[in-house]
């Protein structure tokens, strides 16, 4: 992803392969992985803060859409580790397969794109739901994507003296050594739902 690539000119002279071959390059530096994750939470702290503004009359009836955001994260976080990075379209499962090869690298999206897309959601809710609803439900679901994004990088960089920040962490941990299992980073919950829990030999009667 991060190979630099180039195409033969007239001349002989090799040149850049153009402005997606510079964002591959630029999406493999550590300064895109950092941009994306501090522009991750700004973009979901801009959109629950203008839900707020917009009306903060019902704040236990705003909770429950966030938390109901942060759910339906949970989900996709799920769906697309497990049928997509994991899955058979090359354009995911190639990128997923360098990060399990090395894990302490810094390939990621480039740092506009999940916001752009995030961004897209919010446009897309706020067509049919009320606005401040919609705010919220993508503030939530960018909050979610920012949270797993920051869960990811001190798993793989951090070493806890906490018993149970140790076992959060082993469970990713294992997921490099069993890859069909523990797809879940911030939360175990759909692995426990659909079967895809590791569960250790020794436990096994």
């Amino acid at each position: 992803m991060g190979e630099t690539k180039h195409a033969p000119t007239g001349s002989g002279k090799a040149r850049s392969g153009g402005p997606l071959e510079a964002i591959a390059r630029m999406s493999s530096t550590r300064a895109n992985y950092l941009v994306g994750q501090a522009a991750d939470f700004v973009v979901s702290f801009a959109l629950l803060a203008a839900a707020f503004w917009y009306d903060h009359s019902q704040p236990l009836a705003s909770a429950l859409v966030v938390l109901l955001g942060l759910f339906i994260f949970s989900f996709i976080e799920y769906a697309f580790h497990r049928w997509l990075f994991h899955g058979p379209v090359p354009l995911f499962e190639q990128g997923h397969t360098l990060h399990h090869e090395k894990p302490l690298g810094y390939d990621s999206l480039p740092f506009f794109f999940p916001p752009i897309v995030i961004l897209l959601i919010a446009g897309a809710l706020a067509l049919v739901l009320p606005l401040g609803i919609a705010l919220l439900l993508s503030g939530a679901i960018a909050l979610g994507y920012a949270l797993y994004g920051f869960s990811h990088l001190v798993i793989h960089r951090r070493r806890f003296n906490h018993p149970l920040a140790r076992k959060w962490a082993a469970v990713h941990h294992v997921h490099h050594h069993h890859p069909d299992k523990n797809y879940g980073v911030t939360s175990p919950l759909w692995d426990w739902l659909l079967g895809t829990w590791y569960v250790s030999r020794s436990k096994v009667r």
